[in-house]
């Protein structure tokens, strides 16, 4: 299935013959963000973003509206998770959230890309993100496709992080650099 060949890291064509596959996944997860981006009632609002990620969040973790996502069902989210409004997910390359980890307004957290070449630019690429335990990211930021961010580690508010970021680190900029160690 095309969505098991993405998780493994496969480039796939705009003419894929399975491609239908994945814009058909996404605009059923659009329409449940409609309702979720509308929802007053935390239940609900809770009872939507389970359905969209195919899993149970925990209760402890908040995910405040709105919030996007292009499919929902390669997200994984730990416990104690914050995420703040305006949060965007490209989630078609995996992405795994775990304990303790805060993110603040406007984060992105792109799993997919295209490449250079003109050529080849009608492709998705992708690429796992990882953020490990306590990590902080700050507003605006933008982590990219096969990143790793370290455990107790800080991204600085808009900074775009394209390589992994180590354990106990702060890093800043764009791209990002590490400022120092915490």
């Amino acid at each position: 299935m095309i969505f098991q060949r993405l998780l493994k890291g496969e480039a796939i064509s705009f003419n894929d013959p399975d491609y239908f596959k994945i814009r058909n996944a996404c605009n059923h997860t659009r329409s449940l963000l409609i309702q979720l981006n509308n929802e007053t009632d935390v239940e609900k609002a809770r009872a939507l973003i389970n359905e969209i990620i195919n899993s149970q969040i925990d209760e402890s973790t908040t995910i405040l509206p709105p919030f996007q996502i292009n499919y929902g069902k390669n997200t994984k989210i730990g416990k104690n998770v914050f995420i703040n409004f305006d949060c965007t997910f490209l989630d078609l390359g995996g992405i795994t959230i775990e304990d303790n980890v805060m993110l603040a307004p406007k984060v992105c957290l792109l799993s997919e890309g295209h490449p250079i070449s003109v050529q080849d630019r009608q492709t998705l690429t992708v690429g796992k993100i990882h953020i490990k335990q306590n990590a902080w990211i700050g507003a605006n930021a933008t982590i990219l496709q096969g990143v790793t961010i370290g455990k107790n580690s800080i991204v600085a508010a808009g900074s775009v992080v394209l390589k992994n970021v180590p354990d106990n680190t702060i890093v800043g900029g764009i791209p990002a650099k590490i400022i120092k160690p915490i």
